[in-house]
């Protein structure tokens, strides 16, 4: 068998093979240079080999990057996706009930049908506890309970007012009428406004008022929730017809009868008649007798000691801290804003020389007063 079949490098033709040492010889020639030249090329061939698994970790670590961006984008894409359809899911809920909605784009359709009725139904109970939890009570602070107080305290009083001036030629009753008004005034020659006047006693002011109180829009049947408990006793009507010829165990009868009744009742009992107040068509001191004998004038309704708790509105107050005194009425009532704006414009048109104002009865007992001068005054005016 010849060496060149056997051998990948190509035969030496130099080399004799007739004798054993000559061929030793002869390979011992032919491997030298070759270990050689692979000695000489081996560091580029470790170069070579470098550069080619670079090459490959460069381009697995490229499909690597790529392979993940591309999976962080599909992630992104279907998070979007997800929250679009969240999106229109709401939006066709609430504004199309009955149409098809995919979450997905590859998921089946699902029909939701709402109620609709219901659904409008709860959006109007919503609307309207809305409208309870924001809406303000204008009355809140300012709600008045009227105690139902018995006849004889108020309404038998004037049915019987013939009796309230007894002593006197004075008869009452024309003055309660209209609410306590009184008749209107006649007006011929179109002085005064039509409608607006009436002929109106001084002393009526506790009927007028508790009128008045009837009509107050802030009225409730619940004292628990009453800022203030108004009391309807027509003390003035009541003074005024035991004011002659009787005793004064008579001209307290009905005060001690009626803070005995207020007392008893559960409205009472809560401040004990701080949060009470009364109206009077006389002058406090007309309920404030200091002394008990019988030519004392007046009652002693306000020296009671349930009636010191109270409040009392008066045509004229007394040191007292408990009563307050408010106008007098006087003749002019008018029912809307209109018909004081026409009498303001009225007088302002006039041009009187003098202005003047008086209120007051002659006392004839005293001469010298500044009552009796006034009025004499103006009893000898010509105008």
């Amino acid at each position: 068998m010849q060496l060149s079949k056997l051998s990948p490098f190509p035969p030496v033709s130099s080399c004799s093979f007739g004798k054993l040492q000559r061929k030793e010889a002869c390979l011992e020639k032919m491997e030298n240079p070759i270990t050689a030249k692979c000695c000489n090329n081996q560091p580029w061939f470790v170069l070579l080999i470098f550069f080619v698994f670079c090459i490959e970790l460069l381009c697995f670590d490229y499909s690597a990057l790529t392979g993940s961006k591309t999976g962080v984008t599909i992630l992104d894409n279907n998070h979007a996706n997800a929250i679009s359809s969240q999106n229109s899911l709401s939006h066709d809920f609430t504004e199309n009930s009955n149409d098809s909605i995919s979450t997905l784009p590859n998921s089946p359709p699902v029909s939701i049908v709402v109620n609709k009725t219901d659904e409008a139904n709860k959006k109007a109970v919503r609307e309207e506890e809305l409208e309870v939890e924001t809406e303000v009570d204008s009355c809140l602070g300012r709600y008045i309970f009227v105690h139902d107080l018995p006849s004889r305290f108020n309404r038998d009083l004037v049915k019987n007012c013939r009796l309230l001036t007894r002593g006197t030629d004075k008869n009452m009753c024309p003055y309660l009428e209209n609410l306590g008004f009184g008749p209107q005034i006649e007006n011929p020659e179109n002085i005064l406004l039509n409608s607006c006047w009436f002929l109106t006693n001084q002393f009526l002011l506790e009927v007028i008022i508790h009128n008045k109180m009837k009509k107050y829009e802030c009225l409730t049947n619940d004292s628990s929730i009453a800022s203030a408990i108004f009391v309807p006793f027509f003390a003035g009507l009541d003074m005024s017809m035991y004011l002659w010829g009787f005793n004064i165990s008579v001209r307290v009868s009905a005060s001690l009868s009626l803070v005995k009744w207020l007392g008893e009742k559960p409205e009472w009992k809560r401040m004990w008649g701080r949060d009470h107040f009364l109206a009077a068509g006389r002058i406090a001191w007309d309920f404030r007798r200091q002394t008990d004998n019988e030519s004392d004038w007046g009652s002693k309704l306000r020296f009671l000691p349930e009636s010191k708790n109270m409040s009392m509105l008066s045509i004229e107050s007394s040191s007292w801290n408990n009563d307050y005194a408010i106008p007098y009425p006087t003749c002019f009532h008018p029912s809307k804003d209109g018909e004081i704006f026409r009498w303001q414009d009225r007088v302002r048109r006039q041009k009187p020389r003098y202005l003047f104002s008086f209120a007051g009865a002659p006392r004839p007992e005293y001469q010298n007063s500044i009552w009796c001068k006034i009025i004499d005054q103006c009893l000898a005016s010509k105008n």
